[in-house]
């Protein structure tokens, strides 16, 4: 449970770090790492609202869902600052 629960923060990292450099954010690596793990729990959520189906375990499908919700979360950050 708790290594699968590092394994999905490590993944959630890699999306921030992916969406970051997408979104062209100057927030660092630790806040683009931070709001990528957040991100991939709101792709997930939002993914499921639109009735999207993608394979929950590590796939590129994942991956991409993940990207997706952490370029949402830089974004609304980004709004928020302003």
């Amino acid at each position: 449970m708790i290594v699968n629960l590092l394994i999905w923060v490590v993944f959630g990292a890699l999306a921030g770090w992916i969406a970051g450099r997408l979104m062209g954010s100057s927030a660092g690596f630790i806040a683009n790492v931070i709001l990528g793990i957040i991100g991939s729990v709101v792709g997930g959520f939002a993914a499921g609202l639109l009735g999207i189906r993608y394979n929950e375990g590590f796939s590129l499908a994942s991956l991409i869902v993940a990207v997706a919700g952490a370029c949402i979360v830089i974004f609304l950050v980004r709004k928020v600052r302003k």
